[in-house]
């Protein structure tokens, strides 16, 4: 046996147990708002997911439990898929969504913090239906098997070993002796940034149920809404530029808010992640908000700055949200979202992507193969601040960014089936591998998926995941060298 499946089928108990406590509050707003015809398509969900979740917790003895690597992997890429499906059941049995692939598709674009939707008029679902669609953004964000790891700390298992196949970018900091204490400080810090943002967003004139709604999705780096015009349909720049600033926080590394605690803002700053990530965001704005005023798009300076910003913050962190409809900007404005597209957030961030890191150390190597051109005997480090990137590293780096791009053309290819438009197929299978929501022309900020094919919607929700654990994670499950233990 490859594979011990005791722990894995721990794991499952225990998130079937935290799946069917996370629906709890979703059924409490359906009771508030007397929708009383969702009850039944939570209560159909929330007892079978804690009877048999308690049993299994219960009954697998943890101290029996020795986890290899490849258990690791196998439990984060069937937690994900376990999560998605258990939380498409509320949208099929409610009847929000009739489909059952189509609600594994908003439900797993929920769980990844995609935030790409399929549902025309969001606005006639259900609030308890809509409320449990953003809460998915917050389940996820983090992780699942972070948020196990900060409620189970006596799990029985190697948190650090699952989560680093989990966590979105290259690696994942141990803040402390146990990793549990770590995903416990670490939900600390996102539970206060959701809270504060709630508070602020209520003090902006949102209602209590939309400022959780949206801050769900803010923190997250999500983007589902509760109105079919996002962002826009609040017409209060505070309001915007509130859910600009949390975007961009959840955008960074969050380990290095322990920096910012223990050792200040200046020893923060000096990440070159976190300096490349503001930089990033500054410039692409300004060049968009040059481009939009000299080309007459807008004739408000303050709301084309405004919209600058919150679209860039909004793509870079891969949360989906809209103030605008980027998708008739000028060119030159469309190309430079593109490129924020591609670069995601920073490592260990609630962001998706292809994430900063990656793209200062494929810029260090771009250099280094010049340099070498000239001078072919120098030694030529990689280095990101004062630390040396290893050649091990750097070589996982590149094979990630090369199976990325290949991943996104293999999907375009799949997708080219539907014979939509080149823009339409590629930037769907774009914005879905790099958890980012909105792509262009026919999956544009204003557009939804509802009219691809069942396979098309299909495939998509499996880049969804696909993406969200890193590509090898979910891939390595395809391997015969996976499954047999003889195999080198």
């Amino acid at each position: 046996m490859t594979v011990n499946y005791k722990v894995v089928l721990r794991i499952m108990g225990i998130l079937l147990l935290v799946l069917g406590f996370s629906l709890i509050p979703s059924l409490v707003v359906a009771l508030i708002y007397k929708e009383y015809n969702c009850v039944p398509a939570f209560l159909y969900v929330i007892i079978p997911c804690l009877v048999p979740g308690f049993i299994i917790a219960k009954n697998v003895n943890r101290s029996m439990l020795k986890m290899k690597i490849r258990d690791g992997y196998l439990v984060v890429a069937m937690s994900w898929i376990v999560a998605s499906f258990i939380g498409a059941l509320p949208f099929y049995f409610s009847g929000s969504i009739p489909s059952l692939v189509e609600s594994f598709f908003e439900s797993a674009s929920g769980f990844t913090t995609t935030g790409s939707t399929l549902i025309p008029d969001v606005e006639a679902l259900p609030r308890s239906i809509l409320f449990w669609r953003s809460f998915t953004h917050w389940l996820g964000g983090m992780g699942v098997i972070v948020l196990i790891m900060a409620l189970f700390s006596s799990l029985g298992v190697s948190g650090q070993l699952i989560a680093s196949a989990e966590t979105p970018g290259p690696t994942m900091d141990k803040l402390t002796p146990k990793f549990s204490d770590t995903a416990y400080n670490l939900y600390r810090i996102y539970i206060v940034f959701t809270a504060v943002e709630t508070i602020l967003l209520c003090l902006g004139g949102m209602s209590l149920y939309d400022s959780l709604v949206h801050s769900f999705g803010t923190a997250g780096t999500g983007g589902f809404s509760t109105y079919n015009n996002s962002i826009a349909h609040f017409s209060s720049p505070y309001l915007q530029w509130v859910i600009f600033i949390f975007m961009v926080l959840c955008g960074i590394n969050f380990n290095l808010f322990f920096v910012l605690k223990r050792r200040g803002l200046k020893e923060m700053l000096k990440d070159n992640e976190l300096r490349f990530y503001l930089t990033l965001i500054g410039a692409t704005a300004c060049l968009i908000y040059m481009d939009l005023m000299l080309t007459d798009t807008y004739t408000d300076p303050s709301a084309c700055l405004r919209d600058s910003f919150f679209q860039v913050g909004s793509i870079i962190t891969t949360t989906g949200y809209a103030t605008a409809d980027f998708d008739i900007w000028p060119t030159f404005a469309k190309m430079l979202i593109f490129l924020v597209m591609l670069t995601g957030a920073c490592s260990s961030s609630t962001g998706g992507g292809v994430k900063i890191i990656r793209v200062l150390v494929c810029l260090k190597l771009i250099k280094r193969g010049i340099s070498l051109k000239i001078h072919p005997n120098r030694v030529v480090p990689i280095r990101i601040g004062e630390k040396e990137i290893s050649q091990e590293v750097a070589t996982g780096i590149a094979n990630f960014v090369f199976l990325y791009v290949f991943t996104v053309f293999l999907g375009s290819l799949l997708i080219s089936f539907n014979g939509y438009d080149l823009v339409t197929t590629i930037t769907s299978v774009m914005t879905c591998l790099g958890n980012i929501g909105p792509g262009f022309n026919l999956v544009g900020p204003t557009c939804n998926f509802h009219f691809l094919s069942g396979f098309s919607k299909a495939v998509l929700s499996l880049l969804m995941i696909a993406g969200r654990l890193e590509l090898f994670t979910f891939l390595m499950l395809f391997s015969p060298h996976y499954w047999n233990s003889n195999r080198v």
